[in-house]
């Protein structure tokens, strides 16, 4: 066994998987507006933070992470283990006295910056790797611990003066992982691994400790990676049809294992507290981390560009990441921002006979209807998703019946959405009367009623900007003619 540097060739798979480890990492790390005065930043760290077991058993916050899951190795196989972990250093600002030494201060206001006290987040891994033959001699215990340490960081202006400087203390922290396996059944060489992840420190809290003052001693966003340098690891979310019953015993507490890397490859797993899909991989038109996993990057951007300059002062004073942010967002092209606007992941061909004229081709009445689109009519070199793909659609003209009368555009309707309660806004429309502006087709088959709703004053907008509400045809009945109308 060894707690030094992996083989290349395990370096080199590892490092496949960090991109979407970093993410789970750093989930939630700073969030938006990235002050530390913000709100939302005042009580962090949600995922995977394993505290002193004297704390967790007065809370409900836990000390230990405890991964099962199924793998197949060869003869001579090695695991290699990487626990990754933040270990919370809190960051004090002090200004330089005219007379020598320094003070304590709750802010020191810089020419680009505003520098505050802030929990930063060291990274730390565990490294470890392990012949998988001996683990079958029983459970393998690997401690580890960081040490207290404290490092200072002058702080000057553009001409080298010292203006003050930054205090960083990191806490001792101390923990464990413990490796066994155990066969299962079956008709082929299949184990179960048990890789359990605890925080180990005998640190007590007094009476009236708050969490704050237990996030030092643990390991903040803790997470697993392993890989297998012959053989394979199984699904736990689509095992095989063999190893469903093994699947469904694998005992997972505080973390969930899914297959990393690339799709069709199985040496890989992440273990995270965050619940993920198998084979987990960054949005490729993500422009950067951007931390606040709460919102959607393009509005995430351009919020962050929207930031007065005093805002982003003192978020490139609270975390080296969160200027880092500010950056991106200020430098971001417009190219960039319009790759995160709506990406299409599964475009497939659509192919079928030459279309007909636009004006030779009827209406119908639903998709099953029009014999030419159920043979996949399309216009030549039209994705299949562009409406001008199928002639036969036309949302101005088309029409659905509605107990047995046609709905299309210009017809009033009644909302009656509470068949259905699939938005909390329905509560607020049912019974509202509304104009009916398109019937729409989606590319299943699907029949949508576009409206907008009367009494809105907003409707000539949305009209104008193609923003409407879509119902389904048993969410809506004709309305009778009123006689103020």
């Amino acid at each position: 066994m060894t707690t030094t540097a992996f083989r290349p060739e395990t370096e080199a798979r590892l490092a496949v998987a960090r991109q979407v480890a970093d993410a789970v990492l750093f989930e939630g790390y700073v969030l938006y507006p990235y002050r530390a005065s913000a709100a939302k930043n005042r009580l962090r760290w949600q995922f995977g933070v394993l505290v002193p077991p004297a704390w967790s058993a007065a809370t409900e916050e836990h000390d230990f992470q405890h991964t099962e899951l199924l793998m197949e190795p060869r003869p001579g196989a090695t695991l290699a283990v990487e626990v990754r972990f933040l270990h919370a250093q809190r960051r004090s600002v002090q200004r330089a006295r005219p007379g020598g030494g320094f003070e304590t201060v709750p802010e020191l206001a810089l020419e680009d910056r505003v520098l505050v006290p802030w929990d930063e987040g060291h990274e730390e891994r565990v490294r470890l790797a392990v012949q998988v033959a001996e683990l079958a001699d029983g459970d393998t215990v690997v401690p580890f611990g960081r040490p207290a340490t404290e490092e200072t960081e002058p702080v000057t202006d553009g001409a080298g003066r010292t203006l003050g400087r930054l205090v960083r203390r990191r806490e001792e922290i101390r923990g464990s992982v413990r490796l066994s396996v155990s066969e299962v059944d079956g008709p082929y060489r299949t184990q179960r691994l048990s890789v359990v992840v605890e925080n180990t420190g005998d640190w007590l809290p007094g009476e009236d400790a708050e969490r704050d003052a237990a996030l030092p001693r643990s390991l903040v966003a803790c997470h697993t990676l392993l890989c297998l340098d012959a053989g394979r690891f199984l699904s736990l979310t689509d095992p095989p049809e063999w190893a469903g019953g093994a699947a469904a015993a694998c005992r997972n507490l505080h973390t969930w294992p899914v297959l990393a890397g690339e799709p069709g490859r199985a040496d890989l797993v992440l273990s995270s507290p965050i619940i993920l899909e198998d084979h987990p991989a960054i949005a490729p038109e993500s422009p950067g981390a951007l931390y606040d996993a709460t919102e959607i990057d393009e509005i995430l951007a351009l919020r962050t560009a929207a930031l007065t300059d005093e805002e982003k002062r003192e978020a490139r004073g609270t975390d080296d990441r969160a200027a880092a942010v500010i950056d991106l967002a200020d430098s971001m092209p417009p190219e960039v921002l319009e790759r995160l606007h709506g990406a299409v992941r599964s475009l497939r061909a659509v192919t079928g006979p030459v279309p007909r004229a636009a004006e030779d081709v009827p209406t119908f009445r639903t998709p099953d209807d029009d014999p030419f689109r159920q043979g996949g009519v399309t216009r030549p070199d039209t994705p299949w998703w562009d409406p001008g793909a199928d002639a036969a659609v036309d949302p101005a003209r088309d029409h659905v019946l509605v107990d047995g009368q046609p709905v299309r555009a210009g017809t009033r309707v009644v909302l009656r959405p509470r068949l259905r309660h699939t938005d909390a806004q329905d509560l607020f429309l049912d019974g509202r009367y509304a104009l009916v502006e398109a019937v729409l087709y989606d590319v299943d088959g699907g029949t949508h009623i576009a409206v907008t709703v009367e009494d809105d004053p907003g409707a000539d907008i949305r009209r104008e900007q193609g923003r409407f509400l879509y119902f389904q045809p048993d969410e809506v009945a004709v309305a009778e003619i009123r006689e103020d109308a």
